[in-house]
């Protein structure tokens, strides 16, 4: 379980970006955080990361407060950025390949898992292809499988169908549906209303301030 607790962060004294948010996403929920460019999505992911310390307030995951972004790693948050940080000298198998790797996966069981979400992507004939020959949407694709290949009990994704076409957006929503029904707490950030109705819950954002719109 994912928890903000009456949230506040602030980039200046003048320039509070979150102000008291508070939400919960329970494992096997998808929660879709909405509103205008500069509203503070993207923060507020971040602070769910553990990239941001907030001014007041506290992130924690199943009852533990996360301290920093190691700490929030440790309790199994995964983040898949809007910016994909994909390291461009590798395939896009390798990519994912290597995340897992990171953590403790055996090199065939890698290999096994990546060629898996990549196809479920519509990536198998990218597979091989260095991060640089790939499309933008592609690369966005990849990201988001390193992410999803994971199995993070927690799975924050930032405008990850900003650049799809529909039937690749399609892809990505059942993907993170599919991680969310094998019991992860999952938060899409998104300005596109048709993935924001396609999750179970939406909260909106404005001013720096949230309200739950359903669920």
């Amino acid at each position: 379980m994912l928890t903000v607790d009456d949230v506040t962060l602030a980039y200046a004294v003048d320039a509070v970006v979150l102000r008291d948010v508070s939400v919960v996403v329970e494992p096997g929920r998808l929660l879709a955080v909405t509103g205008p460019s500069g509203a503070g999505k993207t923060t507020l992911l971040w602070v769910m990361a553990g990239l941001l310390r907030p001014r007041h307030g506290r992130v924690a995951v199943g009852g533990t407060p996360l301290r920093d972004r190691d700490h929030a790693v440790g309790c199994g948050v995964v983040l898949i950025p809007q910016d994909n940080g994909l390291a461009a000298i590798l395939t896009a198998q390798e990519n994912v390949q290597v995340a897992l790797i990171a953590t403790g996966v055996g090199a065939r069981e890698a290999h096994r898992a990546s060629a898996d979400t990549l196809a479920r992507l519509g990536l198998s004939g990218q597979a091989d292809q260095l991060v640089e020959e790939l499309s933008g949407g592609q690369q966005q694709r990849t990201a988001i499988a390193r992410g999803v290949a994971l199995r993070g009990d927690v799975v924050l994704a930032d405008e990850v169908t900003s650049e799809l076409d529909a039937a690749n957006r399609q892809r990505v929503l059942d993907l993170l549906c599919d991680e969310a029904r094998r019991g992860a707490a999952v938060v899409l950030a998104t300005h596109d209303p048709d993935a924001a109705a396609a999750c179970d819950a939406e909260l909106h954002l404005a001013d720096g301030r949230a309200v739950m719109v359903r669920g």
